[in-house]
């Protein structure tokens, strides 16, 4: 009982920092997929991989859900 009071700033420092950087790639696919386009109901499929599949399905949107981004059409001209 004693060993898990026994846990020092250090180590709660460092599960922070480890958590945090698996949460990151989570974070920036999720991003990536509500900012772009997909065809037919992509987006929705991805989001749903990426958010019960946390760190795997964020590498596997990165590795094979990047390509099925609808290519960005140039919307500058605000006249």
């Amino acid at each position: 009982m004693t060993t898990i009071l026994s846990i020092g700033p250090w180590q709660i420092i460092l599960l922070l920092v480890f958590v945090f950087i698996g949460l990151l790639p989570t974070i920036i696919a999720l991003i990536d997929i509500v900012r772009n386009e997909f065809t037919g109901n992509n987006k929705i499929v991805w989001l749903l991989v990426v958010l019960f599949g946390n760190f795997i399905g964020a590498v596997l949107y990165f590795l094979i859900g990047r390509q099925q981004k609808l290519p960005r059409t140039d919307q500058t001209n605000l006249t």
